[in-house]
This record gives C-alpha cells, sequence and structure tokens, in this order.
C-alpha cells in the first residue's frame, strides 16, 4: 500500500490509505504533515500554479441525441506567505464558451466562477483555519474532485443532487487531528442557503450562492469526523442551516420565519471506503430533511420536498495490481448503483414527481496510463419512477414521450497537473 497524505486541504497525516488519491502542486502547497509539507520540500516555489480538466461524449439513447463537451478546465494558484499563512484558489470554466443570455436550463451552459479564494492560517502542525470561499467537508466528493481520483466519466448523482458538489461558500472554517489518534475533524460557519431559488428537481442546488452576493441573514454550521483504520475510511458530516435570507419586513410579507436558522434545512451523510490488494469499495448514504417546505412553498411555489435521500455503493478492481510490466499504470473495472428520491416525502401543498425517484447502474473502466491522466468509459442505464401528467404544462408536439427506463453511453478524459 502507498502513503498518501490525507484529506484534501484538511489535515494531513503520512499512512497508508485506501487508494492513489492525487493531489496537484497547487493543493500541495498548502497541505500541512507532521514534517510541515510547506519546508519539506512539497513545494519549492511560494507560487505554485497547476489545475485540472475533464472531457466527455455522450449517447443518450431514448432522445437519440449525443453530446460532447470540454465539462470543466480548472486552474490552480497558491501562494504560501510564509510557514502560516497561505492562499488556495480555483478558477472554473464550464462547457467551454460563456456567453450573455445563456439558457440557464441547458445542461451545457457555460460558466466561468471561483471555486475555491480562501486563506489558510496554521495554528500548529495539527490544526488549522481557513476563511473565504471553500469546499466543506460533506460526501466523498466535495473536498477531493479530481477526475483522475473517482470511476466513471460522470461524477457520482448522489454527490450532485443530494449533496451538491462542488458546494462552496463563503466562511470560515476550523480543521484538525488528535495527536495519537487517526481522526480527523472540522467544524465551519457559512451563509444560509435562499429557499427563494429552490426549483423543483435539482433539489437545494440552485439555493447556494457560490460565494455571489450570498444571503447572510441566515447562516449555516457543518462539521465532520474522518476515522482511519487499517485499510479503511469512515465519516460522518452534518449541515444545519437556515434558508431564508430576507429580512423581517420581507419575510412577515411572505408570511416565513426569519432570523440566522429560518426555515432551517438538515443534511446528514455517512461514508465508507476501503481498498486492499486491487480491491476498492466505497459506499454513501445522505438524507435532507426541510420541515418547512410547505411554507417555502407557498411563499415562492417551487415545489420543494420536505425529505430527500440518496446513496450509492460501488465496487471496483485493478486489472492490473498483479502486472509486473505494468504495475504504474491502473485499469480500473468497476460497477456503481445508485439510488435517490428528490421527493420522498412531500407537503400537502406540494405535487408528487415520479422521475425525481431514480436508479442508477454504472459499468465501465477507468485507463490511468500515469496516475495524473484518466481515459475513462461506461454505461449508465437508468430506470426513474412514472411521470406526473399534472407537472407537464404546454408540451411541444414533437415532445418525445416519456420513458422510465433510458441508457447513456460515456466516454471520457480527465487530466490534473
Amino acid at each position: 500500500m502507498k502513503k498518501v497524505l490525507l484529506c484534501l486541504a484538511g489535515c494531513f497525516i503520512a499512512i497508508p490509505f485506501l487508494y492513489s488519491q492525487q493531489y496537484t502542486p497547487a493543493q500541495q502547497l498548502v497541505l500541512r504533515t507532521n514534517e510541515d509539507s510547506l519546508n519539506a520540500g512539497v513545494a519549492t516555489n511560494k507560487t505554485v500554479v497547476s489545475g485540472y480538466g475533464s472531457a466527455f461524449y455522450q449517447r443518450n439513447f431514448n432522445e437519440e441525441m449525443s453530446r460532447a463537451t470540454l465539462e470543466r478546465a480548472v486552474l490552480f494558484i497558491g501562494h504560501r506567505f510564509n510557514d502560516k499563512i497561505s492562499f488556495f484558489s480555483e478558477m472554473e470554466l464550464e462547457n467551454a464558451v460563456v456567453e450573455a443570455g445563456s439558457d440557464s436550463k441547458d445542461n451545457f451552459k457555460g460558466e466561468l466562477a471561483m471555486e475555491q479564494a480562501y486563506l489558510r492560517f496554521n495554528l500548529n502542525p495539527r490544526q488549522y483555519i481557513v476563511a473565504g470561499l471553500f469546499t466543506p467537508r460533506i460526501g466523498m466528493l466535495n473536498e477531493n474532485h479530481l477526475p483522475v481520483n473517482f470511476n466513471g466519466v460522470e461524477r457520482p448523482l448522489v454527490e450532485q443532487l443530494i449533496i451538491p458538489a462542488t458546494w462552496r461558500e463563503l466562511g470560515i472554517g476550523f480543521y484538525g487531528r488528535l495527536r495519537r489518534q487517526p481522526l480527523n475533524y472540522s467544524i465551519a460557519l457559512l451563509n444560509g442557503l435562499s429557499a427563494a431559488s429552490f426549483e423543483h428537481g435539482t433539489g437545494i442546488i440552485e439555493g447556494r450562492a457560490e460565494g455571489s452576493g450570498a444571503f447572510a441573514n441566515d447562516i449555516a454550521i457543518t462539521a465532520s469526523l474522518q476515522y482511519y483504520w487499517q485499510n479503511f475510511r469512515f465519516q460522518v458530516s452534518g449541515y444545519m442551516g437556515g434558508t431564508n435570507g430576507a429580512n423581517k419586513r420581507q419575510s412577515d410579507s411572505l408570511q416565513l420565519h426569519h432570523g440566522a436558522f429560518g426555515l432551517p434545512l438538515y443534511l446528514g451523510e455517512a461514508n465508507i471506503q476501503y481498498s486492499h490488494n486491487g480491491f476498492a469499495f466505497k459506499a454513501i448514504g445522505s438524507i435532507i430533511s426541510y420541515p418547512d417546505a410547505a411554507d417555502i412553498n407557498k411563499a415562492y411555489a417551487n415545489n420543494v420536498s420536505k425529505v430527500m435521500y440518496g446513496a450509492y455503493a460501488e465496487l471496483a478492481y485493478n486489472l492490473l495490481e498483479k502486472s509486473i510490466k505494468y504495475k504504474e499504470q491502473q485499469l480500473n473495472a468497476f460497477a456503481r448503483y445508485e439510488v435517490f428520491d428528490l421527493n420522498s416525502s412531500v407537503p400537502a401543498n406540494g405535487i408528487y414527481d415520479g422521475t425525481l425517484k431514480q436508479q442508477h447502474l454504472i459499468a465501465g473502466l477507468t485507463y490511468l496510463p500515469i496516475l495524473n491522466v484518466a481515459i475513462k468509459a461506461d454505461v449508465r442505464l437508468a430506470h426513474t419512477g412514472d411521470e406526473n401528467p399534472v407537472l407537464v404544462i404546454n408540451p411541444s408536439p414533437a415532445r418525445i414521450p416519456y420513458k422510465t427506463n433510458n441508457t447513456f453511453l460515456n466516454v471520457g478524459i480527465g487530466y490534473a497537473f
């Protein structure tokens, strides 16, 4: 087993780990181990530029439609001011081109955004503080989302729709690890979500501010625990935050509770990862509880749900594990099963949408000729519930009848440097 640094931009300690996770030079710049990687040769320059990206082709067999896009190209810039203070940033371009007036409903719209921009203050070799725009430790993908670190062309759907990775907000976080036990912990204070922006069918994704004019009348708290034992990593994390950033006058006019945790939303997740002798396994479960969904539907008519949940499990094996000639390469055969429901519980004034209860089986190959480059191919078999005719408004005469089963073929590349 290889030794790697744990917890992306987190509390790092060199111990045998699950699988070979990669970190770019800019990421490594802000890492800190027992020996202090900032002074131990991880970064030879005070300022480091690196990045990652991915592109893919997808065939939708129901629609008989194929699309190809440069999914994302990300530029990292990190700077070490001194042994105690560092800066870290990510600038992300999605789908290659940004144009004024692009349709926000288009999954292939262009977007240019800051994914992270924060200062890190090292308190000691085991603890540090981050402040600015950062990704809190929620789920498996949110902190460490390099395309060479997960199987499949698409990111797991549960960690897109239930845990809306890449989820970043403005705030301040405290990270650390115990002195004598392989236990990492974190707690962070963030701006809250905006329920006025929630959209039916996308969970809480549209409620994120992502550092752009975030409402700060409402706030959120998130915390996590990570524990390492032999070839396993266990994690639990939680989020609690207000979703009404309006002031008292606006809130009263909409008959909505307000305050720091007004109209609270709760998210919890637990995950496990294992790797040994070429085999890798991971699983995650997550649930969202939104008790005041009925009030939001009354105020904004956006048909949000009270409860949403999702889970997936993945098994993979490196077919080159026992190869002597190709021992520096990986060819991972994998299968992943995902299940989620974005309207598991609907308030009395909500409308159930069967298409949001889904199951997906993904199987494919991930080839890494070197650990910083991935070539991927997979097939995704999708099954959903029935369409609710009440939600089909003014359909186009050319609209394809909805089918509960569909197949997607995905081929893509990814890199990190």
